[in-house]
């Protein structure tokens, strides 16, 4: 086993069936929970369900859970999920497994999850924190595993560990910010100052008609309302919502002349005592997923919200 300067480790797994996968996370959760550590596991409910089985009695010791409701926006895996579980135990060293990239994901979801991989790294800087990233040979695409050499430090297999000499994941998160396709059809409205409630309004009709009631109807205006005075504070005073259903989801889109230049805004978990904007933080925390372009002068943040 190699050993590692920084107190926080991130790590692939590269494993091919799953043989390969218990037999490689069962003994990371094992270690763990010999040396005290308090162990979290973040898998698809396929895997979740391996896992429990080979620990049996041990399952009751390890906080499980399924990552594709957990982390079904990639946005939220950190502050919901990573940072939930370590900042419980700020004085011990914590051991975490989160699978954030399955076969199932789609091509619209995959560029957020590789930003999330990338931003991992700078989150937990200093961090006596050790997470583990399955990544599955056989069902992911190529580039989706050399991705993974580049947002990941370490990589292990089955038998062996190894540095990666292609970590480099300030360019996953730079290359993944690109600007977002044109809808073919939406509603839309400028707003400023002067008529920020009617951004609630649009959303609202356009969910509605799509079948959303209840709670989530009341998240979406929530999520839109906290964009769009993102964009007044933040965005250069106004702004523009666009609304339309792109395949499975409403699409809800806030433009405006910004810049986002802190590659963690929305990913911090926020103590509901300090002062401060937490906009995208919510966006994250209520959205199915949350895409972004940014760039000197304007910036796009896409919240999506998986049909009803």
């Amino acid at each position: 086993m190699l050993m590692w300067a920084e107190p926080f480790v991130h790590p692939a797994l590269f494993y091919r069936g799953g043989g390969e996968y218990v037999s490689a996370t069962t003994a990371f959760i094992r270690e763990g929970l010999a040396a005290g550590e308090p162990v979290a596991v973040a898998v698809p409910p396929w895997n979740l369900a391996l896992i429990e089985a080979e620990l049996g009695a041990q399952s009751g010791d390890v906080l499980l859970l399924d990552m594709t409701e957990a982390g079904r926006n990639p946005g939220r895996i950190i502050p919901g999920v990573l940072r939930a579980f370590a900042d419980r135990h700020p004085d011990r060293h914590v051991r975490i497994i989160g699978e954030p990239i399955w076969a199932g994901r789609t091509a619209t979801e995959y560029p957020a999850c590789a930003q999330h991989e990338a931003l991992i790294n700078l989150a937990f800087t200093g961090r006596r924190v050790t997470i583990l990233c399955p990544y599955d040979l056989a069902g992911l695409p190529g580039e989706v595993i050399r991705e993974a050499a580049r947002t990941h430090p370490v990589l292990r297999d089955a038998t062996s560990e190894w540095a990666s000499d292609d970590y480099a994941p300030e360019l996953v998160v730079e290359g993944h910010n690109r600007p977002l396709g044109e809808p073919s059809k939406f509603a839309s409205l400028s707003f400023d100052h002067t008529n920020l409630s009617a951004v609630r309004t649009l959303a609202a009709r356009e969910a509605a008609a799509l079948g959303f009631h209840g709670d989530r109807l009341d998240d979406i205006r929530l999520a839109v309302a906290e964009l769009g005075a993102n964009s007044l504070d933040h965005g250069g005073g106004s702004g523009v919502l666009r609304v339309w259903a792109e395949d499975d989801r409403l699409v809800c889109e806030v433009s405006d002349a910004g810049h986002i230049t802190d590659p963690l805004v929305g990913r911090r978990p926020v103590d509901p005592r300090e002062a401060g904007s937490r906009g995208l933080l919510i966006v994250n925390l209520l959205s199915d997923l949350v895409r972004v372009h940014t760039r000197a002068g304007a910036t796009a943040i896409r919240a999506y919200f998986v049909l009803p």
